[in-house]
Protein backbone atom coordinates (compact mmCIF):
# COMPACT_ATOMS: atom_id res chain seq x y z
CA UNK A 1 0.00 0.00 0.00
CA UNK A 2 1.12 3.52 -0.72
CA UNK A 3 2.61 4.92 2.53
CA UNK A 4 0.69 8.14 2.18
CA UNK A 5 -2.61 6.25 1.83
CA UNK A 6 -1.76 4.18 4.88
CA UNK A 7 -1.12 7.40 6.78
CA UNK A 8 -4.54 8.74 5.74
CA UNK A 9 -6.26 5.47 6.72
CA UNK A 10 -4.96 5.89 10.26
CA UNK A 11 -6.51 9.35 10.41
CA UNK A 12 -10.05 8.01 10.96
CA UNK A 13 -12.53 9.49 13.44
CA UNK A 14 -11.99 6.58 15.84
CA UNK A 15 -8.21 7.04 15.66
CA UNK A 16 -8.59 10.77 16.20
CA UNK A 17 -10.88 10.43 19.23
CA UNK A 18 -8.72 7.69 20.77
CA UNK A 19 -5.36 9.43 20.50
CA UNK A 20 -6.26 13.13 20.56
CA UNK A 21 -8.39 13.48 23.67
CA UNK A 22 -5.92 15.70 25.39
CA UNK A 23 -5.58 17.74 22.23
CA UNK A 24 -9.35 18.36 22.11
CA UNK A 25 -9.32 19.49 25.70
CA UNK A 26 -6.44 21.82 24.97
CA UNK A 27 -8.25 23.23 21.95
CA UNK A 28 -11.38 23.88 24.01
CA UNK A 29 -9.41 25.57 26.76
CA UNK A 30 -7.50 27.64 24.20
CA UNK A 31 -10.75 28.78 22.58
CA UNK A 32 -12.23 29.87 25.89
CA UNK A 33 -9.07 31.67 26.91
CA UNK A 34 -8.77 33.39 23.53
CA UNK A 35 -12.34 34.66 23.75
CA UNK A 36 -11.72 35.98 27.24
CA UNK A 37 -8.46 37.60 26.13
CA UNK A 38 -10.15 39.18 23.11
CA UNK A 39 -12.86 40.65 25.32
CA UNK A 40 -10.23 42.03 27.67
CA UNK A 41 -8.04 43.44 24.92
CA UNK A 42 -10.83 45.24 23.07
CA UNK A 43 -12.08 46.93 26.25
CA UNK A 44 -8.79 48.64 27.13
CA UNK A 45 -10.27 52.08 26.39
CA UNK A 46 -13.69 53.43 25.49
CA UNK A 47 -13.50 54.71 21.94
CA UNK A 48 -14.49 58.32 21.53
CA UNK A 49 -13.84 59.05 25.21
CA UNK A 50 -10.63 61.04 25.83
CA UNK A 51 -9.32 61.04 29.39
CA UNK A 52 -9.78 64.82 29.67
CA UNK A 53 -10.91 67.81 27.61
CA UNK A 54 -8.81 67.84 24.42
CA UNK A 55 -7.20 70.92 22.89
CA UNK A 56 -7.14 69.31 19.42
CA UNK A 57 -9.77 67.18 17.72
CA UNK A 58 -7.73 66.08 14.74
CA UNK A 59 -4.16 65.90 13.39
CA UNK A 60 -2.42 66.63 10.09
CA UNK A 61 1.08 65.17 10.23
CA UNK A 62 3.48 66.19 7.45
CA UNK A 63 6.50 63.89 7.27
CA UNK A 64 9.43 64.92 5.09
CA UNK A 65 10.80 61.46 4.33
CA UNK A 66 14.59 61.36 4.51
CA UNK A 67 14.85 64.22 7.04
CA UNK A 68 15.39 67.87 6.11
CA UNK A 69 18.67 69.55 7.10
CA UNK A 70 17.64 71.52 10.20
CA UNK A 71 20.86 73.60 10.13
CA UNK A 72 19.91 74.96 6.70
CA UNK A 73 16.27 75.74 7.49
CA UNK A 74 15.56 76.52 11.14
CA UNK A 75 18.60 76.22 13.45
CA UNK A 76 20.95 79.06 12.52
CA UNK A 77 24.61 78.60 13.53
CA UNK A 78 26.80 81.60 12.57
CA UNK A 79 29.80 80.08 14.36
CA UNK A 80 29.49 76.93 12.25
CA UNK A 81 29.44 79.07 9.12
CA UNK A 82 32.53 80.98 10.33
CA UNK A 83 34.43 77.72 10.91
CA UNK A 84 33.21 75.96 7.77
CA UNK A 85 35.99 73.86 6.22
CA UNK A 86 37.86 73.26 9.48
CA UNK A 87 38.40 69.73 10.77
CA UNK A 88 35.65 68.58 13.07
CA UNK A 89 36.83 68.59 16.73
CA UNK A 90 37.64 65.04 17.85
CA UNK A 91 35.63 65.51 21.03
CA UNK A 92 32.48 65.48 18.89
CA UNK A 93 33.48 62.29 17.09
CA UNK A 94 34.83 59.99 19.81
CA UNK A 95 32.68 56.94 20.36
CA UNK A 96 30.24 58.02 17.66
CA UNK A 97 28.99 56.09 14.66
CA UNK A 98 27.64 57.67 11.48
CA UNK A 99 25.83 56.20 8.51
CA UNK A 100 28.29 57.19 5.74
CA UNK A 101 31.12 59.12 7.39
CA UNK A 102 34.38 57.98 8.95
CA UNK A 103 37.72 59.56 9.76
CA UNK A 104 37.81 63.30 10.46
CA UNK A 105 35.19 65.18 8.44
CA UNK A 106 35.19 68.95 7.89
CA UNK A 107 32.67 71.34 9.42
CA UNK A 108 30.00 72.62 7.04
CA UNK A 109 28.27 75.97 7.50
CA UNK A 110 25.00 76.59 5.73
CA UNK A 111 24.99 78.10 2.21
CA UNK A 112 21.50 79.47 2.93
CA UNK A 113 20.86 82.96 4.27
CA UNK A 114 18.97 83.43 7.53
CA UNK A 115 17.12 86.35 9.08
CA UNK A 116 14.78 86.95 11.99
CA UNK A 117 11.11 86.84 11.00
CA UNK A 118 7.71 87.54 12.52
CA UNK A 119 6.92 89.30 15.76
CA UNK A 120 8.56 86.38 17.60
CA UNK A 121 11.88 87.10 15.85
CA UNK A 122 12.90 83.50 15.18
CA UNK A 123 15.64 82.69 12.67
CA UNK A 124 14.48 81.08 9.42
CA UNK A 125 16.20 80.34 6.10
CA UNK A 126 15.53 82.05 2.78
CA UNK A 127 14.89 78.57 1.32
CA UNK A 128 11.41 78.70 2.93
CA UNK A 129 10.05 82.22 2.24
CA UNK A 130 6.37 81.26 2.53
CA UNK A 131 6.87 79.54 5.88
CA UNK A 132 8.54 82.73 7.09
CA UNK A 133 5.13 84.33 6.60
CA UNK A 134 3.53 82.04 9.18
CA UNK A 135 6.43 82.12 11.66
CA UNK A 136 4.19 83.35 14.47
CA UNK A 137 1.88 80.34 14.06
CA UNK A 138 4.78 77.90 14.41
CA UNK A 139 6.03 76.25 17.59
CA UNK A 140 9.60 75.33 16.58
CA UNK A 141 11.31 72.64 18.66
CA UNK A 142 15.07 72.74 18.01
CA UNK A 143 16.01 70.17 20.66
CA UNK A 144 14.46 67.03 19.21
CA UNK A 145 16.50 63.88 19.74
CA UNK A 146 16.15 60.23 18.77
CA UNK A 147 17.90 56.90 19.32
CA UNK A 148 18.20 55.86 15.67
CA UNK A 149 20.39 57.10 12.81
CA UNK A 150 19.06 54.98 9.92
CA UNK A 151 15.89 55.94 8.10
CA UNK A 152 13.49 53.04 8.59
CA UNK A 153 14.18 52.41 12.31
CA UNK A 154 14.07 56.15 13.07
CA UNK A 155 10.79 56.60 11.20
CA UNK A 156 9.23 53.60 12.92
CA UNK A 157 10.39 54.91 16.31
CA UNK A 158 8.60 58.22 15.74
CA UNK A 159 5.38 56.64 14.50
CA UNK A 160 5.13 53.40 16.46
CA UNK A 161 7.35 53.94 19.52
CA UNK A 162 9.66 51.10 18.45
CA UNK A 163 12.40 50.88 15.78
CA UNK A 164 11.10 47.44 14.78
CA UNK A 165 7.96 46.52 12.87
CA UNK A 166 4.85 45.15 14.54
CA UNK A 167 3.64 48.04 16.69
CA UNK A 168 0.61 50.24 15.94
CA UNK A 169 1.29 53.61 14.35
CA UNK A 170 0.47 56.95 15.94
CA UNK A 171 -2.54 57.47 13.70
CA UNK A 172 -3.87 54.04 14.69
CA UNK A 173 -3.52 54.85 18.40
CA UNK A 174 -5.31 58.16 17.88
CA UNK A 175 -8.22 56.63 15.97
CA UNK A 176 -8.37 53.74 18.46
CA UNK A 177 -8.75 56.28 21.23
CA UNK A 178 -11.02 58.82 19.52
CA UNK A 179 -13.06 56.63 17.17
CA UNK A 180 -14.51 57.87 13.88
CA UNK A 181 -16.25 61.22 13.38
CA UNK A 182 -17.69 60.48 9.93
CA UNK A 183 -18.98 56.97 9.32
CA UNK A 184 -18.64 57.40 5.55
CA UNK A 185 -14.90 58.11 5.62
CA UNK A 186 -11.89 56.38 7.14
CA UNK A 187 -10.82 57.89 10.46
CA UNK A 188 -7.15 57.67 9.38
CA UNK A 189 -6.07 58.60 5.86
CA UNK A 190 -2.57 58.47 4.34
CA UNK A 191 -1.43 60.52 1.33
CA UNK A 192 1.95 59.94 -0.34
CA UNK A 193 3.71 62.31 -2.73
CA UNK A 194 6.90 62.11 -4.81
CA UNK A 195 6.02 58.54 -5.81
CA UNK A 196 7.75 56.58 -3.04
CA UNK A 197 6.43 54.83 0.06
CA UNK A 198 7.82 55.95 3.45
CA UNK A 199 11.07 54.43 4.70
CA UNK A 200 9.25 52.31 7.27
CA UNK A 201 6.91 51.00 4.58
CA UNK A 202 3.27 50.48 5.44
CA UNK A 203 4.28 49.75 9.03
CA UNK A 204 4.63 53.52 9.44
CA UNK A 205 0.85 53.78 9.12
CA UNK A 206 -0.19 50.22 10.02
CA UNK A 207 -2.25 49.08 12.98
CA UNK A 208 0.22 46.50 14.31
CA UNK A 209 -1.56 44.32 16.86
CA UNK A 210 -4.56 46.67 17.08
CA UNK A 211 -7.61 45.56 15.09
CA UNK A 212 -6.96 46.35 11.44
CA UNK A 213 -9.93 48.74 11.32
CA UNK A 214 -7.52 51.30 12.86
CA UNK A 215 -4.85 51.12 10.13
CA UNK A 216 -4.28 54.05 7.78
CA UNK A 217 -6.18 53.97 4.49
CA UNK A 218 -3.91 55.10 1.67
CA UNK A 219 -5.66 57.40 -0.81
CA UNK A 220 -4.39 58.78 -4.09
CA UNK A 221 -4.77 62.27 -5.49
CA UNK A 222 -4.62 60.93 -9.06
CA UNK A 223 -6.85 58.20 -10.52
CA UNK A 224 -9.16 56.18 -8.26
CA UNK A 225 -8.77 57.65 -4.75
CA UNK A 226 -8.70 54.16 -3.19
CA UNK A 227 -7.50 51.12 -5.12
CA UNK A 228 -10.04 48.33 -5.70
CA UNK A 229 -12.92 50.33 -4.17
CA UNK A 230 -14.56 50.93 -7.56
CA UNK A 231 -17.02 48.40 -8.94
CA UNK A 232 -15.50 46.11 -11.59
CA UNK A 233 -17.08 45.93 -15.06
CA UNK A 234 -20.48 44.27 -14.96
CA UNK A 235 -21.21 45.08 -11.31
CA UNK A 236 -23.48 47.98 -10.41
CA UNK A 237 -24.12 49.42 -6.95
CA UNK A 238 -27.23 47.33 -6.23
CA UNK A 239 -25.40 44.11 -7.14
CA UNK A 240 -22.47 45.16 -4.94
CA UNK A 241 -24.95 45.75 -2.10
CA UNK A 242 -26.48 42.30 -2.52
CA UNK A 243 -23.03 40.71 -2.63
CA UNK A 244 -21.98 42.46 0.58
CA UNK A 245 -25.19 41.42 2.31
CA UNK A 246 -24.37 37.78 1.59
CA UNK A 247 -20.75 38.19 2.70
CA UNK A 248 -21.87 39.90 5.88
CA UNK A 249 -24.21 37.05 6.78
CA UNK A 250 -21.38 34.54 6.29
CA UNK A 251 -19.00 36.66 8.36
CA UNK A 252 -21.59 37.06 11.12
CA UNK A 253 -21.97 33.28 11.30
CA UNK A 254 -18.20 32.93 11.59
CA UNK A 255 -18.08 35.66 14.25
CA UNK A 256 -20.71 33.83 16.31
CA UNK A 257 -18.86 30.54 15.98
CA UNK A 258 -15.25 31.70 16.41
CA UNK A 259 -15.55 34.97 18.32
CA UNK A 260 -12.55 36.49 16.52
CA UNK A 261 -12.53 40.32 16.60
CA UNK A 262 -10.98 40.53 13.12
CA UNK A 263 -14.16 39.03 11.68
CA UNK A 264 -16.15 41.99 12.96
CA UNK A 265 -13.43 44.25 11.60
CA UNK A 266 -13.82 42.64 8.18
CA UNK A 267 -17.57 43.34 8.21
CA UNK A 268 -16.93 46.97 9.19
CA UNK A 269 -14.33 47.42 6.47
CA UNK A 270 -16.55 45.98 3.76
CA UNK A 271 -19.33 48.35 4.78
CA UNK A 272 -16.97 51.32 4.98
CA UNK A 273 -15.59 50.52 1.52
CA UNK A 274 -19.14 50.49 0.15
CA UNK A 275 -19.90 53.90 1.67
CA UNK A 276 -16.53 55.24 0.52
CA UNK A 277 -17.43 54.57 -3.11
CA UNK A 278 -19.57 57.70 -3.05
CA UNK A 279 -18.10 59.76 -0.20
CA UNK A 280 -14.35 59.55 -0.96
CA UNK A 281 -14.44 60.65 -4.64
CA UNK A 282 -16.44 63.72 -3.61
CA UNK A 283 -14.02 64.71 -0.85
CA UNK A 284 -10.98 64.00 -3.03
CA UNK A 285 -12.23 66.12 -5.95
CA UNK A 286 -10.31 69.38 -5.60
CA UNK A 287 -11.99 70.76 -8.72
CA UNK A 288 -14.69 71.93 -6.32
CA UNK A 289 -12.24 74.46 -4.86
CA UNK A 290 -12.03 78.05 -6.12
CA UNK A 291 -9.24 79.00 -8.46
CA UNK A 292 -7.89 81.32 -5.77
CA UNK A 293 -7.56 78.40 -3.36
CA UNK A 294 -5.91 76.19 -5.96
CA UNK A 295 -3.45 78.98 -6.75
CA UNK A 296 -2.67 79.56 -3.07
CA UNK A 297 -1.64 75.92 -2.64
CA UNK A 298 -0.15 75.52 -6.10
CA UNK A 299 -2.48 72.55 -6.58
CA UNK A 300 -3.53 71.16 -9.97
CA UNK A 301 -6.66 69.00 -10.32
CA UNK A 302 -5.80 65.57 -11.67
CA UNK A 303 -2.18 65.82 -10.58
CA UNK A 304 -0.21 64.10 -7.85
CA UNK A 305 1.86 66.38 -5.63
CA UNK A 306 2.44 67.51 -2.08
CA UNK A 307 0.48 70.66 -2.97
CA UNK A 308 -2.56 68.57 -3.93
CA UNK A 309 -2.15 66.47 -0.80
CA UNK A 310 -2.01 69.52 1.48
CA UNK A 311 -5.28 70.77 0.02
CA UNK A 312 -6.78 67.28 0.32
CA UNK A 313 -5.68 67.15 3.96
CA UNK A 314 -7.74 70.27 4.67
CA UNK A 315 -10.75 68.82 2.82
CA UNK A 316 -10.45 65.51 4.68
CA UNK A 317 -10.29 66.94 8.19
CA UNK A 318 -13.08 69.35 7.27
CA UNK A 319 -15.16 66.27 6.40
CA UNK A 320 -14.48 64.50 9.71
CA UNK A 321 -11.26 62.52 9.21
CA UNK A 322 -9.38 62.32 12.52
CA UNK A 323 -5.78 61.79 11.41
CA UNK A 324 -4.29 62.68 8.03
CA UNK A 325 -0.70 61.57 7.41
CA UNK A 326 1.27 63.07 4.52
CA UNK A 327 4.55 61.46 3.46
CA UNK A 328 6.73 63.36 1.00
CA UNK A 329 9.81 61.60 -0.37
CA UNK A 330 13.09 63.29 -1.33
CA UNK A 331 14.52 64.96 1.82
CA UNK A 332 17.70 62.87 2.19
CA UNK A 333 20.35 65.54 1.52
CA UNK A 334 23.63 63.61 1.31
CA UNK A 335 24.92 65.60 -1.65
CA UNK A 336 25.41 62.50 -3.80
CA UNK A 337 23.47 64.17 -6.65
CA UNK A 338 22.73 67.81 -7.49
CA UNK A 339 19.14 67.44 -6.29
CA UNK A 340 20.34 66.13 -2.89
CA UNK A 341 22.71 69.04 -2.20
CA UNK A 342 21.98 71.55 0.54
CA UNK A 343 22.47 74.51 -1.81
CA UNK A 344 20.30 74.66 -4.94
CA UNK A 345 18.98 71.13 -4.45
CA UNK A 346 17.47 72.07 -1.10
CA UNK A 347 15.94 75.27 -2.47
CA UNK A 348 14.36 73.34 -5.34
CA UNK A 349 12.87 70.74 -2.99
CA UNK A 350 11.65 73.36 -0.54
CA UNK A 351 9.84 75.09 -3.41
CA UNK A 352 7.54 72.06 -3.68
CA UNK A 353 6.77 72.14 0.07
CA UNK A 354 7.06 75.73 1.30
CA UNK A 355 4.11 77.25 -0.52
CA UNK A 356 1.47 74.52 0.01
CA UNK A 357 2.31 73.98 3.70
CA UNK A 358 2.12 77.70 4.42
CA UNK A 359 -1.15 77.85 2.46
CA UNK A 360 -2.51 74.95 4.54
CA UNK A 361 -1.85 76.80 7.82
CA UNK A 362 -3.40 80.02 6.50
CA UNK A 363 -6.40 78.16 5.09
CA UNK A 364 -7.05 76.35 8.36
CA UNK A 365 -6.78 79.66 10.23
CA UNK A 366 -9.18 81.42 7.88
CA UNK A 367 -11.76 78.64 8.17
CA UNK A 368 -11.59 78.54 11.96
CA UNK A 369 -10.09 75.04 11.95
CA UNK A 370 -6.55 75.68 13.17
CA UNK A 371 -7.40 76.14 16.85
CA UNK A 372 -8.56 72.52 17.16
CA UNK A 373 -6.41 70.97 14.40
CA UNK A 374 -2.82 70.05 15.32
CA UNK A 375 -0.38 70.32 12.42
CA UNK A 376 3.01 68.59 12.85
CA UNK A 377 5.97 68.94 10.44
CA UNK A 378 9.33 67.16 10.51
CA UNK A 379 11.55 64.23 9.56
CA UNK A 380 12.88 61.18 11.39
CA UNK A 381 16.21 62.67 12.57
CA UNK A 382 18.62 65.54 11.85
CA UNK A 383 21.68 66.12 9.66
CA UNK A 384 25.34 66.45 10.65
CA UNK A 385 27.13 69.80 11.13
CA UNK A 386 29.93 68.38 8.96
CA UNK A 387 30.23 67.18 5.36
CA UNK A 388 29.02 63.72 4.48
CA UNK A 389 32.04 61.39 4.06
CA UNK A 390 31.27 60.06 0.59
CA UNK A 391 30.94 63.55 -0.88
CA UNK A 392 33.76 65.26 1.03
CA UNK A 393 35.64 66.18 -2.16
CA UNK A 394 32.57 66.94 -4.27
CA UNK A 395 31.37 70.39 -5.31
CA UNK A 396 27.92 69.36 -4.09
CA UNK A 397 27.46 69.98 -0.36
CA UNK A 398 25.71 67.29 1.68
CA UNK A 399 25.14 66.17 5.26
CA UNK A 400 24.99 62.73 6.88
CA UNK A 401 22.29 61.34 9.20
CA UNK A 402 22.35 62.70 12.74
CA UNK A 403 20.15 61.58 15.66
CA UNK A 404 21.34 63.85 18.49
CA UNK A 405 19.48 67.04 17.60
CA UNK A 406 17.04 68.23 14.97
CA UNK A 407 14.12 70.61 14.50
CA UNK A 408 10.42 69.88 14.17
CA UNK A 409 7.54 72.32 14.34
CA UNK A 410 3.86 72.28 15.21
CA UNK A 411 1.00 74.73 14.74
CA UNK A 412 -2.57 75.10 16.01
CA UNK A 413 -4.25 72.53 18.23
CA UNK A 414 -3.21 74.02 21.57
CA UNK A 415 0.51 74.71 21.01
CA UNK A 416 2.24 78.06 21.51
CA UNK A 417 2.67 79.92 18.24
CA UNK A 418 5.85 81.93 17.69
CA UNK A 419 7.86 79.82 20.15
CA UNK A 420 11.45 78.66 19.63
CA UNK A 421 11.94 75.88 22.17
CA UNK A 422 15.18 74.16 23.10
CA UNK A 423 18.70 75.08 22.09
CA UNK A 424 21.74 73.33 20.64
CA UNK A 425 25.42 74.22 20.97
CA UNK A 426 27.07 76.80 18.70
CA UNK A 427 28.09 74.14 16.15
CA UNK A 428 24.84 72.15 16.23
CA UNK A 429 26.27 68.92 17.65
CA UNK A 430 24.16 68.50 20.77
CA UNK A 431 21.19 69.75 22.77
CA UNK A 432 22.18 72.21 25.49
CA UNK A 433 18.74 73.09 26.84
CA UNK A 434 15.31 71.41 27.03
CA UNK A 435 15.84 68.12 25.16
CA UNK A 436 12.69 66.60 23.63
CA UNK A 437 12.89 62.89 22.84
CA UNK A 438 10.54 61.45 20.21
CA UNK A 439 8.65 59.70 23.03
CA UNK A 440 8.11 63.13 24.63
CA UNK A 441 6.71 64.38 21.32
CA UNK A 442 4.32 61.41 21.19
CA UNK A 443 3.19 62.00 24.78
CA UNK A 444 2.60 65.69 24.03
CA UNK A 445 0.57 65.00 20.87
CA UNK A 446 -1.63 62.52 22.74
CA UNK A 447 -2.04 65.02 25.60
CA UNK A 448 -3.29 67.67 23.17
CA UNK A 449 -5.85 65.14 21.93
CA UNK A 450 -7.08 64.54 25.49
CA UNK A 451 -5.16 61.39 26.41
CA UNK A 452 -2.82 60.44 29.20
CA UNK A 453 -0.25 58.50 27.15
CA UNK A 454 0.34 56.08 30.05
CA UNK A 455 -3.35 55.10 30.06
CA UNK A 456 -4.01 54.77 26.33
CA UNK A 457 -3.07 51.08 26.26
CA UNK A 458 -3.94 47.81 24.56
CA UNK A 459 -3.32 44.38 26.03
CA UNK A 460 -1.41 42.08 23.69
CA UNK A 461 0.33 38.81 24.54
CA UNK A 462 -0.20 39.40 28.23
CA UNK A 463 1.19 42.93 28.36
CA UNK A 464 -0.31 46.42 28.20
CA UNK A 465 1.31 48.27 25.30
CA UNK A 466 1.23 51.99 24.56
CA UNK A 467 2.60 54.32 21.87
CA UNK A 468 5.33 55.69 24.14
CA UNK A 469 6.46 52.21 25.26
CA UNK A 470 7.71 52.82 28.84
CA UNK A 471 9.00 56.35 28.18
CA UNK A 472 7.83 59.85 27.44
CA UNK A 473 6.83 63.03 29.27
CA UNK A 474 4.43 65.77 28.19
CA UNK A 475 6.36 68.93 27.31
CA UNK A 476 4.04 71.41 29.01
CA UNK A 477 6.13 74.43 27.90
CA UNK A 478 4.90 73.86 24.33
CA UNK A 479 1.23 74.21 25.31
CA UNK A 480 -0.65 77.48 24.96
Amino acid sequence: MNPSWQHLQLRTRRYFLRDAGLGLGALAASDLLNREAAATETSAVSLGQPHFEPRAKRVIYLHMTGSPPNLDLFDYKPELRRRSGEDCPQSFLEGREFAFTSGTPTLLGTPQNFRRVGESGGWMSDAIPHLRGIADEMCRVHSMTTDQFNHAPAELLIYTGSPRTGRPSMGSWVTYGLGAENENLPAYVVLISSGVQPNGGKSSFGSGFLPSVYQGVQCRSKGDPVLFASNPPGMNRSLRRATLNTLNRLNELQAQEMGHPETQTRISQYELAFRMQTSVPEVMDIRQETQATLDAYGAEPGGSSLANNCLLARRLIESGVRFVQLFDWGWDFHGTRPDSGIDQGLRDKCATMDRPVAALIKDLRQRGLLDDTLVVWGGEFGRTPFREGRTAKSKILGRDHYPDCFTMWMAGGGVRGGLDYGTTDELGFGVTENPVHVHDLQATILHLLGFDHTRLTYRFQGRDYRLTDVHGHVVSDLLS
